[in-house]
């Protein structure tokens, strides 16, 4: 009577011995494709707050915006701002380093750290000489519709006045707005004898192009901490980023959505004034 009860649990226990063994066999490869993918390479790229430029101050000791008028007009000139207007940046991995799991999993957690798809932030490829050319043209682009923007806003040709631009180790176009906006606080102030800022530090992104229309850039939630972090009460944000810059907006910076110059004009005014001003 007491040998099939015998038999029976020394069936089970073969039977549990065996599913164990299945199962720690399995672990092997699991485990081993875990670490692979731990120390394996992946396709992202890491970004974080980069720095900001006064685009009304110096960059490397030159003037980052300069306006040069024809001999003999003196009815305007450059004009001083007691304010700043920050350009905002963010600091990306280079195509040279490697991301791993572990720091794409600690990116995704992290407030100051943000995962971005490699071909995103390098699209023109791994190339270090092809990526720095591709930056610079973008910047030299974003330059010269900033420029046209704003004269086209003041209503004067290139032959009024002579405008030059130069920013140090800064590349693509999401400085655009702030070009635009410096340019016209150089030549013509608040066009009453004022300056844009108020004496604030004011701090945006955005590109921009010919006709003033102002478009989204990526990374708005890092800029928006660098900008806080330097000082800024304000922040010039593409409308379509409003979303993602309201995520992470820090402590004491006021966001104020624009699409056009001719908007963050409107709205660095009615600051200015105290009247009403757009939020995000």
């Amino acid at each position: 009577m007491t040998s099939p009860s015998r038999s029976r649990l020394s069936s089970r226990l073969r039977f549990g011995d065996a599913r164990t063994r299945t199962l720690a066999l399995c672990a092997v490869p699991v485990a081993g494709l875990l670490a692979v993918g731990a120390l394996a390479p992946l396709p992202f790229a890491l970004a974080e707050p980069g720095i900001t430029e006064d685009v009304l101050g110096e960059s490397g000791g030159k003037p980052v915006i300069t306006v040069e008028r024809p001999k003999g007009d003196e009815a305007k000139r450059d004009r001083g701002d007691d304010g700043e207007l920050l350009m905002t940046t963010i600091g990306v991995t280079t195509p040279q380093e490697t991301v791993r799991l572990g720091d794409v999993v600690s990116g995704w957690f992290a407030t100051d750290r943000a995962v971005m798809p490699r071909e995103a932030v390098y699209p023109v490829g791994d190339d270090p000489d092809e990526i720095e050319r591709h930056n610079e043209k973008e910047m030299r682009t974003s330059q010269k519709d900033a420029v046209r923007a704003a004269l086209r806003q003041l209503r004067l040709s290139p032959g009024d006045v002579d405008v030059s631009l130069r920013l140090d180790d800064v590349g693509g176009p999401s400085a655009g707005l702030l070009f635009a906006l410096g340019v016209i606080d150089k030549i013509d102030g608040d066009g009453r004898g004022g300056h844009l800022t108020g004496g604030r530090t004011i701090a945006g992104t955005g590109t921009i192009d010919a006709s003033g229309k102002v478009g989204p850039v990526g990374g708005v939630p890092l800029k928006t901490q660098a900008a806080r972090a330097d000082g800024a009460s304000v922040f010039l944000v593409p409308k379509r980023e409003c979303e993602d810059a309201q995520a992470e907006r820090p402590d004491g910076l006021r966001l104020i959505p624009v699409t056009t110059l001719d908007g963050a004009l409107d709205a660095l005014k009615a600051l200015r004034e105290g009247g009403s001003v757009p939020r995000c």
